[in-house]
Order: C-alpha cells, then structure tokens, then sequence
C-alpha cells in the first residue's frame, strides 16, 4: 500500500512577502551604476622556493619506487625455528614439581595414625597466686577508701629572711643602679687626647733594608 504524497504548499500571496523600506527601495530604484570606480583585479602567483621544489621531487620519486616497485628483485628468506632444549637444572625442576603432584593425587588418609589432642591448663605458682591477691588487695583499698579517717593537718607557710651578707650585696647592686641612673656627666673632666706616632729606630731601618 503506497503512502500518500502530500501537496505542495502554496505559494505566498505578495501581501504576505516581506515589505522594502522606503528610502532603501528608491535609493535601489535610482542606482547609478556610472558612479562606480573601475579597479584592476591583480592575480598574485606565489612561486614555490627551493625547499619547496625539493621536498616534493623527493615525494614524487618515492611515491614512483613504491608505485613500479618490482618484487622479483626480492630474495626468498627460509625461516629458521630454534628450538631451545630445556637445561638440567629445569628438568629436575620440572621431576620434582610431576612428583609432587602426584603425591597430592594418590595420597592415602588411611595410613594416617590417629592421636589424642590433649589441652594443657598449667596451674599457676605459689608466686603468681600471691602477686594475684596484693594486686587485688590493692585495688579493693583504692575503690572503698575512706576519707573519714584522714587526719586534719595545719599548713605553716614559713618566709625565710635573708640574712646580712645578703642585705649587704642587695644594697651594694642598689647603689650601683642608682649612681647609674643618676650620673651626672657634666662632673666628668676633659681630657686631651693625644696621638703617638713613634719612629722606627735605627736597628728596624737597619732590619728592614737587609731584609
């Protein structure tokens, strides 16, 4: 069963189609074309350098060799398998691991013997067991310890004072801080300072021009 073909749309009526602006239509309908200016179309050809001439010679060339390339020109090549035999060393490997796993296939729970599994409890000593009763005897007195018969005790706070030699170095530093801070440097006298430049004897002149 063939599908019906729709029909084709009308074509819109001229109120329907998109209005000109004004001043845009007379301007189009009062184009001069004598107002354009003739310009000269200059074509540019960019010539290849010599890079350029190169790089593609040799890709012309290559693609030439693999194009006509002649397969008859080609060597047969036999391949060669090499076998690598497997050293002592692997081959006892290799008895031992067979034999092992056959031990596991063929292994005989039957010729198992039987034993009695025993537990072991060990009591313990007369020192452990008194170590054990002053640890929990210990314990007991701390958790029901009794505050009501503590004893009241007085607290006497002693002040040590110091003795002479003491005093004697305090006001010794006292003095020196005081003279310190209240020194008046206007009692200081002014004093020349004088610059000796001594002369080299005759036996340091002798020295020197021997040396």
């Amino acid at each position: 069963m063939s599908c019906p073909v729709p029909a084709a749309p009308a074509p819109p009526a001229l109120k329907d189609l998109p209005k000109v602006a004004g001043d845009l239509k007379s301007e189009l309908e009062g184009f001069n074309s004598s107002k354009l200016k003739n310009a000269d179309t200059q074509e540019k050809i960019v010539l290849p350098s010599a890079e350029d001439v190169a790089q593609e010679k040799s890709h012309n060339a290559l693609i030439a060799g693999v194009e006509n390339f002649n397969c008859a020109l080609l060597k047969r090549a036999d391949t060669k398998e090499k076998i690598v035999l497997p050293s002592a060393e692997d081959l006892a490997a290799e008895k031992n691991e067979k034999a092992l796993i056959e031990g596991i296939a063929k292994f005989d729970p039957s010729k198992l013997k039987h034993t009695e599994t025993q537990e072991k409890n060990p009591l313990p000593d007369k020192e452990v067991v008194e170590q054990e009763k002053n640890h929990q005897s210990f314990l007991s007195g701390v958790e029901h310890f009794n505050k009501a018969t503590m004893k009241h005790t007085e607290t006497t706070e002693k002040i040590i004072l110091p003795d002479s030699q003491a005093i004697q170095q305090e006001k010794v530093q006292s003095n020196l801080i005081s003279g310190i801070e209240n020194f008046d440097s206007t009692k200081l006298k002014h004093a020349e300072t004088q610059e000796k430049n001594p002369l080299p004897t005759k036996e340091i002149i002798d020295q020197e021009k021997s040396a």
